[in-house]
C-alpha cells in the first residue's frame, strides 16, 4: 500500500512542477530583459504578457500554459496504466476510482503550480489557461465547452477576467451535465473557487468600472 501511495505523491509532485513552469516570466526576461511581475497587473499569465510584450509572446504563453495542464494529467494517466504500477495495486483498491481522484488532485496541483511557482518565489498567474488545459485532458467535452464559454464572453465584453470567471463556473455545470466522476466535479468546484479568488482584484475593478478590456493598458 505504501508504494501505491508513493505513486500518488509522485503524480501530484510532477503535476505541480509542470504547472509551475513560469513561461511568461521567462519570456519577459528573454525578450525584453524585464521581470513581468513588475509591470501591468504583475501577473505572469498571457493577458499581462499581451499588454507588456505583445501578441505573439502572449499566444506562446497561452498555448504553453495550456499544455502544462494537459501534460500534468497525461502523466497521471500514463503512470497508472504502466504495468509495474498496475501490478503493485492492492486488491482492496478500485483502480478506476483511485485514478479519478489521482487525476483530480494532479489537476489542482498543476493549477496551484501555475499561480504559486516554486521557481519565482511562489508567484505566478491566475491559472485560467492551465485550468483549461487540465479540463481538456480530463474530459475533452468539458474542456471544449469551457473554451467556447470563454471565447463567447470575451467576444461580447472583451474582458479577460470576466471570461475566465465565467469559464470556471461553467466547468462545474459541464462536469455534472456530462456525468463525470465525483472527484472531477469536486475538482471543478475547488478549481473554480481558486481561479475566482485569484481574480479578486479584477472583480473589484470590474465592480468599479475600471477593469480594462482587451487592447487597453493596465496601470500598475
Amino acid at each position: 500500500m505504501a508504494i501505491w501511495i508513493s505513486y500518488s505523491v509522485l503524480a501530484g509532485t510532477i503535476a505541480y512542477l509542470c504547472g509551475s513552469i513560469p513561461t511568461g516570466y521567462w519570456l519577459g526576461k528573454l525578450l525584453k530583459g524585464i521581470d513581468i511581475r513588475e509591470h501591468g497587473s504583475k501577473s505572469t499569465g498571457a493577458t499581462n504578457v499581451l499588454r507588456t510584450l505583445g501578441k505573439l509572446p502572449a499566444l506562446a504563453v497561452l498555448l504553453f500554459d495550456l499544455l502544462k495542464g494537459v501534460a500534468a494529467i497525461a502523466f497521471v494517466r500514463w503512470l497508472y496504466s504502466s504495468p509495474a504500477v498496475v501490478a503493485a495495486k492492492p486488491a482492496a483498491i478500485d483502480l478506476e476510482v483511485w485514478i479519478s481522484w489521482a487525476i483530480a488532485i494532479a489537476a489542482l496541483m498543476a493549477i496551484l503550480g501555475h499561480s504559486r511557482s516554486i521557481w519565482i518565489q511562489f508567484t505566478g498567474g491566475k491559472s485560467a489557461a492551465t485550468g483549461l488545459g487540465v479540463l481538456l485532458a480530463m474530459s475533452w467535452q468539458v474542456g471544449l465547452g469551457v473554451a467556447i464559454c470563454f471565447a463567447a464572453v470575451l467576444a461580447l465584453w472583451r474582458i479577460v477576467s470576466l471570461s475566465s470567471i465565467s469559464a470556471a463556473l461553467t466547468a462545474i455545470a459541464l462536469m455534472v451535465i456530462f456525468r463525470q466522476p465525483a472527484a472531477f466535479v469536486l475538482m471543478a468546484i475547488v478549481g473554480a473557487a481558486y481561479v475566482i479568488f485569484r481574480h479578486k482584484a479584477n472583480i473589484q475593478r470590474f465592480l468599479a468600472g475600471t477593469e480594462p478590456r482587451i487592447g487597453q493598458s493596465q496601470k500598475a
